[in-house]
């Protein structure tokens, strides 16, 4: 997991070795961090960093489903190699065995029993799992073991 000031750093590597789509991708990255701290007048810290790279994980993951239904590889092959660069900044992907586990926790600690204790669970489970896991994968983990 690397933080803004490393991203800044890696901006400045990629313009030297002229590296056009790694330093495209980078430079979404800091235009993203930059409306935010415009917009809400904060810096960016490293939760939020995260937060925003899930969320521009995200776009790109439903771009390349809405690009395969059409058929256009050329278009996939852009998406996929802008989610992999994305990807090198969001920590450590969690194992389904790990997310598991986390959930077990989140109901022993929630005391969840039914379905509607999913929000407890889900409010307990989210800074604990942000940017390592997919919430709508976590989301339905969570309903199967509450019903």
């Amino acid at each position: 997991m690397a933080s803004v000031s490393e991203l800044m750093s890696h901006i400045k590597v990629a313009m030297k070795a002229k590296d056009k789509d790694r330093l495209k991708v980078l430079r979404s990255i800091s235009a993203a961090i930059k409306q935010i701290e415009v917009d809400e007048r904060v810096d960016v810290d490293d939760a939020r960093f995260i937060t925003i790279l899930t969320k521009m994980a995200k776009q790109r993951r439903e771009s390349i489903e809405q690009f395969s239904k059409a058929d256009r590889q050329d278009l996939i092959d852009i998406e996929e190699a802008e989610l992999i660069i994305i990807s090198e900044y969001l920590p450590q992907a969690l194992t389904e065995q790990e997310i598991s586990e986390l959930i077990d926790q989140a109901m022993d600690a929630t005391k969840a029993e039914t379905m509607k204790d999913m929000g407890k669970v889900m409010g307990w489970l989210k800074p604990k799992t942000e940017g390592r896991a997919d919430m709508g994968k976590l989301s339905g983990s969570i309903k199967a073991k509450l019903s």
